[in-house]
């Protein structure tokens, strides 16, 4: 029975051909566009979301940082939308895997590095050991802050991964002892049913909110960098 609470995160397929190939297309047709240069209602409320999304993701980093700006800004849609799908009937959200999210994390993460280590490498390995640390120490305090450099892309997957998996457990918890209980009891499972639509929107709103941080994370680690 345990099994079967986790075979949401498999690729449904019918008659061969899976299921999440059409619901990629989804996004696809909710992006609307347009073939000439006039703009309307949706595309000028799109620009205005990526304009506002664009802002606050440069918000902390200085002006020599703000050339990475459109980077972040795709990494951040790529994410909502990886995320969000996976709240469609018959898909798989391809960030609840751990490999998917590391893939995601590890690169990006090293290219935060690397610009630290090729613009100002002596701020970059300074940050290895705070000023004004005792002799004795410094040994101790260079072994745990380089420790917690190299967790941070691990802490960045691991992070996107657990929330977004235990929110789609908790919902598919729900949702059985909802059909569970159908027949049976009435209002238990009306309750159910209320609960599962709050938690709905709430998985929505956390998937949103974790491609933000994971975007956020990396933007405050490329400040200490540049």
């Amino acid at each position: 029975m345990a099994l079967n609470f986790f075979d949401q995160f498999n690729i449904h397929v019918t008659l061969g051909v899976p299921l999440i190939l059409p619901a990629l297309m989804l996004p696809l047709i909710l992006w609307v566009t347009t073939g000439r240069l006039i703009k309307n209602r949706l595309t000028a409320l799109q620009l205005w979301l990526i304009n506002l999304l664009t802002k606050q993701l440069v918000l902390p980093i200085s002006i020599p940082g703000h050339k990475w700006a459109s980077s972040f800004t795709t990494l951040m849609l790529l994410l909502v939308s990886l995320n969000t799908l996976g709240l469609l009937p018959y898909t798989f959200t391809p960030t609840t895997q751990l490999s998917m999210n590391m893939a995601l994390a590890l690169p990006t993460w090293l290219m935060t590095v690397l610009v630290g280590l090729r613009n100002q490498p002596t701020a970059s390995l300074g940050h290895l050991l705070p000023e004004g640390t005792p002799t004795p120490l410094i040994p101790m305090l260079v072994v745990i802050e380089s420790a917690s450099l190299l967790i941070r892309p691990i802490a960045l997957g691991v992070r996107l991964t657990a929330n977004l998996t235990a929110g789609h457990l908790l919902m598919q918890l729900i949702s059985s002892a909802t059909l569970a209980t159908a027949t049976t009891l009435t209002t238990a499972s009306s309750m159910a049913l209320i609960t599962l639509i709050l938690l709905s929107c709430l998985e929505m709103a956390v998937a949103l909110i974790q491609a933000y941080v994971f975007t956020l994370l990396l933007t405050l680690y490329l400040q200490e960098n540049i």
